[in-house]
């Protein structure tokens, strides 16, 4: 169990940094800095869930 959450921690930390980087070029200009507010971007949650999944997992595996 504790793979499975690594692999889903990894995997949602690396996904969402894609996707940060594609809301970032699809909506502001180079060299232009982007608001925080593109973490509350919808396209993010589901890599929130990811990570959160993984790391629940995570810990649930340490503590078994």
């Amino acid at each position: 169990m504790g793979f499975i959450a690594i692999a889903l921690l990894i995997t949602g930390l690396v996904g969402q940094a894609f996707e940060m980087r594609k809301i970032r070029l699809a909506t502001y200009q180079d060299e232009e800095l982007a608001s925080a507010n593109i973490f509350l971007n919808k396209k993010n949650f589901k890599w929130y869930a990811i990570i959160g999944t993984g790391m629940i997992l995570w810990y649930l595996a340490e503590r078994s």
